[in-house]
């Protein structure tokens, strides 16, 4: 599945770019990763472009099998098409049912405070009710810890409803809140 989805640029921030993974991605991948606040909130870390290469293998074969389907995020640069790495945003259908998914996703620290999360959430969740109707997605799922505030944030701008606190398990250390946007309220 070769899937690309775009963002349209706003009064104070670029057009956004998304597209899957791809061997271009190992560099800004490790630059992404040394950013001391995403390694707090993420559980597979990039430290090395070898660690960068085994990251993107377990992309594309999310890819093959279904199971996560997961973009980079990049800002569109006037007349020249696809800039920076920005971001990255996720989809994982890793149960027996095909009713619900979970995504995530994360943001360099370049480009925080533009609303890139919020914005490349609303396309992954609009092309994701659209393309996987058939297959019976009706719930996306989105989880952070409770002192991740700014996940809490992405999640109401992209309209996913704080439904429940979630008790701490393992690799998460704290709490989490899990986020809900359905189908039938997508609009």
């Amino acid at each position: 599945m070769n899937v690309t989805l775009q963002v349209e640029a706003t009064p104070s921030a670029s057009a956004l770019f998304l597209r899957p993974w791809n061997d271009d991605d190992v560099e800004s991948l490790v630059e992404a990763y040394r950013d001391p606040t995403l390694r707090r909130w993420t559980r597979l870390p990039v430290e090395s472009i070898k660690d960068a290469v085994e990251r993107l293998e377990l992309q594309r074969r999310g890819w093959e099998t279904g199971e996560r389907l997961s973009f980079a995020v990049h800002e569109v640069q006037s007349g020249t098409g696809e800039g920076r790495l920005v971001g990255e945003v996720a989809m994982k259908r890793t149960g027996p049912s095909h009713e619900s998914a979970e995504v995530g996703y994360w943001t360099a620290v370049h480009a925080r405070g533009q609303g890139v999360a919020s914005r490349a959430l609303e396309a992954l969740t609009s092309w994701a009710f659209d393309a996987f109707a058939v297959e019976g997605l009706e719930r996306l799922d989105l989880l952070h810890q409770v002192d991740n505030l700014a996940s809490c944030r992405v999640a109401e701008k992209a309209r996913y409803g704080f439904h429940q606190v979630l008790p701490a398990r393992p690799p998460f250390p704290r709490d989490g809140h899990l986020h809900i946007r359905r189908a039938d309220t997508f609009a």
